[in-house]
């Protein structure tokens, strides 16, 4: 479905969103759209300028529960960059966080939240943190909070960098 929207020389990354009340439900939980294309009332298609950081939330059930909850962190890759696959996201991205499970997205939705108390938007945060956090969740840990302090160190090395 993407596919017929993507032009072989467009620059940006797609992301297409479904939302069937309680079935289906994929959500952009943080990250800036470059563009909107509405396909029709349960879908639509965002999409990323490279070196957007974008977070998509996937969340399915059927009759007997949910099946699927998901959480992924993503920063749009520029055309010739290499990229991960992930599916309702093409071409692919820089997967910097990827978490299953409500328990664990809940978690990463909690880090999240605790980052905008701050008064930072969440596609600003160091790419390190959203790795740090999907670590520390794959491995059983709570991650360490991201500080004003971390925050500031990472623009000033952005500034510095070519």
């Amino acid at each position: 479905m993407i596919a017929a929207t993507c032009h072989a020389r467009d620059e940006l990354v797609h992301v297409e969103l479904t939302w069937v009340e309680k079935r289906i439900e994929n959500w952009i939980r943080f990250g800036t759209h470059a563009q909107e294309q509405i396909v029709d009332r349960r879908r639509r298609i965002l999409s990323y300028r490279p070196g957007t950081v974008f977070a998509f939330v996937r969340w399915a059930a059927n009759d007997f529960g949910t099946i699927i909850s998901r959480i992924d962190i993503v920063r749009a890759v520029r055309r010739g960059e290499a990229y991960q696959t992930l599916p309702f996201v093409r071409p692919g991205g820089d997967i910097l966080l990827k978490v299953e499970s409500w328990p664990k997205v809940e978690r990463v939705l909690q880090a999240i939240d605790a980052i905008q108390r701050l008064d930072i938007e969440p596609e600003m945060v160091s790419p390190d943190h959203w790795r740090h956090i999907h670590n520390r969740i794959t491995a059983g840990h709570a991650p360490r909070s991201y500080t004003l302090d971390q925050h500031r160190a990472f623009l000033l090395r952005k500034r510095t960098e070519p």
